[in-house]
């Protein structure tokens, strides 16, 4: 129970903290103090109604098709995550991004998370991260084991977002470093690598 909470909390977070246009918005309201906790709920919900689509959905209308075709479906994403962990690291070693947050005029609750729904819901990668790959690795648990490893999906994306957006004053210092990014791209590209290893062997690919 603990080892597919764990898997769930350290996959998702490793999927969303990439920087990208959703996480720059709610580091820039963070930064501006503009409907920060609104903001923050808003995506971490929204992560976490494609988390439970993807693990629910997958199981419920996939679950023969998966049954029979784990060990593919397992040796698969254990290439998908180790695609996304050597992007992170080519971008640990060769990268010198930084973040650029620009101010802005004070703007209303509605149009604020209007904008939070479209960086959200027109972004291909989420539909790919939160439905399908974590639906996916979620199928090598069963009975609870699958219900704790969408909790601990759904939890690091409350975590981060929170965070996030609370701690956006105090990250923006750090996060300007390009060594900072390394480090993290790193972390993140360990991560990937781990739960690679482990899907493949669950796939008996190793």
């Amino acid at each position: 129970m603990i080892q597919s909470f764990l898997t769930g909390f350290f996959l998702g977070f490793s999927l969303i903290v990439a920087i990208g246009a959703q996480n720059t918005f709610v580091l820039r309201q963070g930064i501006l103090g503009q409907h920060v906790f609104y903001v923050a709920l808003f995506c971490a919900l929204s992560d976490a109604l494609l988390i439970y689509i993807g693990v629910a959905g997958i199981s419920f209308f996939l679950n023969n098709f998966i049954s029979q075709n784990s060990n593919i479906l397992f040796g698969l994403s254990a290439v998908w995550l180790t695609g996304y962990g050597l992007l992170r690291l080519k971008s640990a070693l060769k990268s010198n991004k930084t973040i650029e947050i620009e101010a802005s005029t004070l703007k209303g609750l509605f149009p604020t998370i209007s904008v939070a729904a479209v960086l959200t819901f027109l972004n291909p990668h989420v539909y790919l991260d939160t439905m399908i790959l974590i639906g996916s690795i979620s199928q090598q648990f069963s009975g609870f084991n699958k219900i704790t490893f969408a909790l601990g999906a759904v939890l690091a994306s409350f975590v981060f977002f929170f965070s996030l957006a609370y701690g956006a004053r105090l990250l923006t210092p750090i996060m300007l470093r390009p060594f900072s990014w390394k480090i993290l791209d790193s972390l993140i590209a360990f991560i990937m690598f781990t739960i690679a290893i482990k899907l493949a062997s669950a796939g008996n690919w190793l």
